[in-house]
């Protein structure tokens, strides 16, 4: 036997094989039916098959996922003999088994010792516990799997291109939302703590405030944060009659700066309290307040999880204003404070889709977003449908006014939902 070359360091050519380039040429396979149809189809890892030990060539099992049927067929299999003339004619009367034809292609592969026969002893057959991996429930049942997942739509499919949307991060941003939005509420009875003011005063304070934000122009988002910075500040801090209104004005200041793009002069905000405080009252009022929160403004208000649930509720123009106002209306109303930010939009956006179609309504995108279902939101709910029906009476219409404008839809000119006051919890 000849040396190979002196690259190919104990490697002997044997007699009778032809040698072209690197590699040596595959013995003629004589056409044995059950050859792969694509090369280099199998792997090179040796089988470790019962029922094909001690056969010098082993049964040839093409890889499909295992059915009841099909594994019938291997038990039968495992037990007859592996000559390959007998697995060909097998296979011709097996409906289950496909027969493959060889491929001259099979030259591709990468060459392999080969026995008499010209097949390759390396070749492996897949295992008991392979085909087990592979094993698929009912074909219906995947089926009516895939078509319930199909049946919730992709609600960031069409900001897929917009950079600012954050399509990949999106769910992992209010993942986070949720869980830091309980840093970002106040006790329901912090008002116990303040001796010379009261939740009515709070209520007349933030109107005004609305009545304030809807004159400047402002952002939504400096409202719901305007009103966060105020009771977060009152629950750790107590605070004179006199000094309410110059702590709605601050906060008001703060929300700007961190919200908007043009922010309100000191001076607006004194012209607009009736000069009953200066200049340095309020930058002495700015210190405190983010001394008192710790300079923490990056909370999760309301407003955060009323855009991505508007988005879950393929919202349009009327839906998405009569939800702010039944929204604005919560923001007044000291006893709400008992909801998380989540739920309040939440329950904002299932009253107001109860409102206008006359009927609960609450899909499983909704639910699968917000993460409520329909029974966790009836109780907040019908604390909204009551602000609903009384928003036009009494001293405090500040929303009702605003949302009363065509600017707004009029969306404070709506039917209440009182179907949702007899709905049982």
């Amino acid at each position: 036997m000849d040396r190979i070359g002196e690259n190919d360091c104990g490697v002997t050519k044997p007699e009778g094989v032809r040698v072209t380039g690197n590699r040596r040429a595959l013995r003629d396979i004589k056409n044995l039916v059950g050859a792969p149809l694509h090369p280099c189809a199998v792997t090179k890892r040796a089988s470790t098959d019962k029922s094909n030990l001690g056969h010098k060539n082993p049964t040839f099992v093409p890889r499909r996922p295992r059915t009841r049927k099909f594994a019938a067929t291997l038990a039968n299999k495992s037990q007859a003999d592996g000559h390959h003339e007998h697995i060909g004619n097998e296979r011709k009367h097996d409906p289950q088994i496909p027969s493959l034809l060889s491929s001259s292609s099979l030259d591709t592969c990468t060459a392999t010792d080969t026995n008499e026969h010209g097949l390759s002893e390396e070749l492996p057959m897949p295992m008991a516990e392979e085909t087990e991996e592979m094993d698929i429930s009912d074909p219906e049942e995947v089926e009516m799997e895939n078509l319930a997942v199909e049946m919730i739509p992709d609600i960031d499919s069409c900001d897929s291109k917009d950079p600012l949307a954050a399509v990949d991060y999106v769910e992992d941003i209010y993942s986070f939302y949720r869980q830091i939005e309980v840093t970002s509420c106040v006790g329901p009875d912090y008002m116990s703590n303040q001796f010379d003011i009261n939740e009515k005063m709070r209520a007349i304070l933030i109107d005004w405030l609305i009545e304030v934000h809807y004159k400047f122009e402002l952002m939504d988002e400096t409202l719901f944060l305007t009103i966060n910075i105020i009771d977060r500040f009152l629950e750790r801090q107590t605070v004179l009659r006199k000094k309410l209104q110059l702590v709605g004005v601050t906060a008001m200041l703060l929300a700007c700066k961190y919200e908007e793009v043009s922010v309100p002069v000191v001076e607006d905000l004194i012209l607009i309290s009736d000069r009953a405080y200066t200049r340095n009252e309020v930058l002495a009022m700015e210190k405190l307040i983010l001394k008192t929160l710790q300079f923490n403004m990056s909370v999760p208000t309301p407003y955060v999880f009323m855009r991505r649930f508007l988005k879950a509720a393929q919202s349009d123009i009327q839906l998405e204003l009569l939800s702010f106002f039944i929204m604005e209306l919560c923001l007044v109303e000291y006893k709400m404070l008992k909801f998380r930010p989540s739920l309040l939009a939440a329950a904002a956006i299932y009253t107001a889709q109860c409102t206008l179609k006359g009927f609960k309504h609450w899909n499983k995108t909704c639910e699968l977003h917000t993460a409520y279902p329909e029974d966790r939101l009836l109780e907040c709910s019908m604390l909204m449908v009551g602000f609903h029906l009384k928003a036009g009476t009494g001293k405090l219409t500040g929303v009702h006014r605003k949302y009363s404008t065509f600017k707004y839809g009029c969306a404070a000119k709506s039917e209440p939902a009182l179907f949702l006051l007899n709905a049982g919890l």
